[in-house]
Order: C-alpha cells, then sequence, then structure tokens
C-alpha cells in the first residue's frame, strides 16, 4: 500500500496554503526518499504566492531549498566525490533538476541557469508530479539530483538559515571578483544581502557596507561582517553621497540585494568610476528604472553584471563555508521563527510582512 505524507499546498496566487495527504513515490532506480527536517520560507515563495513568476504548473508544493534525512534509497547513489551516500545521512540538494547538459547554453555559453530543460523543486513542478517541494513531510529525490551529505558538526538549522539566499549570494560575490581590501556596498539586507555581507568580508574586502532597514537587520548585517551600516531614512541621494563620501570617490563594488529596481540606479551613483555593480536582487520584474547611461554608465567605465540563480558548485562550496565559519558568521539567526507544516500560512504572511527576516518550516525536525 502507498503511504501518504502530508504537504502543505499553494492552490494557486492569492489562495490559502492548503494542508493535503499526497501519495508518496514509487521509487525507480537511482531515486530516494527524503524525509524533511527543514525548509525555508523565503522571498520566492512571496513571489509564488502573488503570481509574479511566469510558468509555475499551480497548485504546487512550495519549498525549494530544504534539508532532511534519506529514509529510502533504489541502487547505489554516490555524492561528486563518488562517496556512498546512505540511509540516514543528513543531506541537502540543488533544487535545479533536468539541466540537460547538452544544448547551446550549457556547452556553448557554460550558462546552466539558462538551459531551457532547467526544473526547480518547490517552483515548477505541480502537485501531480508527486512529493516535489520542500513543504512537506518527505520529498521525492529523482534519478540525478544532486545531493550534498551535511558534516556532522554542521546543524541542519544552521545551514537552512541560510538556505536559498547563501547560495545565490555566493554566485554573487563570485562574480563581483572581490580583491584584497577593496570596498563593497551591499543594498539590501534580506537573506541574499546578508549572506553576500559575510561572503565579501570572508573574500577580504576592506570595507563592507551594508544598506536597508529595518534596523535590526543592520544590526543583524554587523554580526556578518559589515564594517558600518547606512538606513534608508535619507533621500538616495544623500546616501550616495555618504558612501561616495567613505573613499572620496565610491566604493569598488556594489552588490544590488534588495528587490527594488530603483535600487539599480543608486548603484550606479554609489560606485566608484571603474567599479563593478552585480544585480542579483531583481528575481521578478518589479518594472522600470529611469537612468542616466552618460552619466551613471559610459562616463565613470562600470561594469555591470547580472545574476541569476546558482548552481551545484555553489551548493557544495556553501556547505564548507558555513561549517567552516559557523561559529563566527550567524547564518542560523537568519531563519527568525519556526513554523509547524500546519503554520505553513503564517509563516508565508510572516515573510510578506517582513516580520521576520526568513522563516523555517520544521517538518521532521524535534
Amino acid at each position: 500500500m502507498t503511504r501518504q505524507y502530508r504537504a502543505a499546498v499553494m492552490p494557486g496566487p492569492g489562495h490559502p496554503i492548503e494542508i493535503q495527504e499526497l501519495d508518496g513515490p514509487e521509487l525507480e532506480p537511482g531515486a530516494a526518499l527524503l524525509h524533511t527536517l527543514y525548509s525555508e520560507v523565503c522571498g520566492t515563495d512571496v513571489h509564488l504566492h502573488h503570481g509574479r513568476l511566469a510558468g509555475v504548473p499551480y497548485p504546487i508544493i512550495p519549498g525549494h531549498v530544504s534539508v532532511g534525512t534519506l529514509a529510502e534509497l533504489r541502487g547505489a547513489i554516490t555524492d561528486v566525490d563518488g562517496t556512498p551516500l546512505r540511509e540516514g545521512d543528513v543531506v541537502t540538494f540543488l533544487d535545479v533538476h533536468e539541466t540537460c547538459g547538452e544544448c547551446w547554453y550549457c556547452l556553448v555559453a557554460k550558462q546552466t541557469t539558462r538551459c531551457p530543460a532547467r526544473r526547480v523543486y518547490g517552483i515548477t513542478y505541480g502537485v501531480e508530479d508527486g512529493l516535489l517541494g520542500g513543504w512537506s513531510e518527505a520529498i521525492w529525490m529523482k534519478p540525478g539530483v544532486r545531493m550534498i551529505r551535511l558534516p556532522s558538526d554542521l546543524a541542519p538549522e544552521t545551514f537552512i538559515g541560510g538556505g536559498c539566499g547563501l547560495v545565490t549570494a555566493l554566485h554573487a560575490v563570485d562574480l563581483a571578483g572581490i580583491k584584497l581590501g577593496e570596498s563593497v556596498a551591499v543594498l539590501g539586507v534580506g537573506p541574499v544581502g546578508q549572506s553576500a555581507i559575510a561572503f565579501a568580508a570572508l573574500s577580504g574586502a576592506g570595507e563592507v557596507i551594508a544598506v536597508g532597514d529595518p534596523e535590526n537587520r543592520r544590526d543583524l548585517a554587523l554580526r556578518m561582517g559589515a564594517t558600518k551600516t547606512v538606513g534608508l531614512d535619507a533621500p538616495p541621494n544623500d546616501r550616495a553621497v555618504e558612501i561616495r563620501g567613505l573613499t572620496g570617490r565610491g566604493v569598488d563594488i556594489v552588490i544590488e540585494a534588495s528587490g527594488d529596481p530603483s535600487a539599480v540606479s543608486q548603484a550606479l551613483d554609489m560606485v566608484r568610476d571603474g567599479g563593478r555593480v552585480i544585480v542579483v536582487g531583481q528575481y521578478t520584474d518589479g518594472g522600470e528604472v529611469a537612468l542616466n547611461p552618460h552619466l551613471q554608465i559610459n562616463k565613470k567605465h562600470v561594469t555591470i553584471q547580472g545574476c541569476w540563480g546558482s548552481d551545484y558548485s555553489h551548493f557544495h562550496r556553501a556547505v564548507g563555508l558555513v561549517t567552516r565559519n559557523q561559529s563566527t558568521i550567524p547564518w542560523g539567526e537568519l531563519a527568525g521563527q519556526r513554523f509547524s507544516l500546519d503554520q505553513a500560512g503564517h509563516a508565508l504572511a510572516a515573510v510578506e510582512r517582513r516580520d521576520v527576516t526568513k522563516a523555517v518550516l520544521a517538518i521532521g525536525a524535534r
């Protein structure tokens, strides 16, 4: 008899979250079943609830970054080092699945996040596809899903506190190419911004300026590695003048992680001539913003780099980075509140209201 598992389902944009009992998968060779410990509730889930992402096959089980315990495996499954995974291992996994490895984007452009075959747990799989989202008691690890064992000295709640913001920020900081002693401003103190602050500091930035609200998030940014914080009470032009004044010419790098389109223009005003701007916060279409290409880009000789999503390398490296730095960087505190599976709707509302930086569903954790 097929076992059923409880899941929090998003029926469609604007609809209340429902708890449903769904059939577990019939595991084929190379597949596994994960008993969920934690799954995050982040800004992406708010966008999903607002219907702001295209091609989502509602109803869905949200939750695209999760941690769980391997409960069943079919056949030999190994990690990237060739070490067999075992029942009882605590793992996370790359939420992106079915990147083809054969198309122009994968093979020529080397931009796997743009692969047209790309599917994402908790976003592009519908309920009818199976237990393919983290807001569930169990998650079906389809054949080929890349799992990463968490070290025994890394608490699952610490890693999930960073969650998707952790790996996205690592991608953004990679693209920023921070050199030792360079100055960095991070616009936005949400989950992506907080981890970008931490990675900028770890990369050897001489000054890391966190720009955003509310105050408690700025306080957390200082503990994540920021050397200075700037609130949003002053007009954008005044903030730009203040940040340019810290070096006399502007910061070397600005990482936009706020999600507000106007922050892109502000980033261009803060960066020095010949500096670099990484745009990672515009995950959904927030609208247009006015720019002056001559004054803000061409005359300043600014490099602008977009950043979309993450790949396996970011997940793999993030596990190691959090393990090595967990005693000094409070990633676990980014998850401001834990909720039960039955409280998934409340968790989503708390994130939307910005009551918490991020919420976590504690599903199988005790």
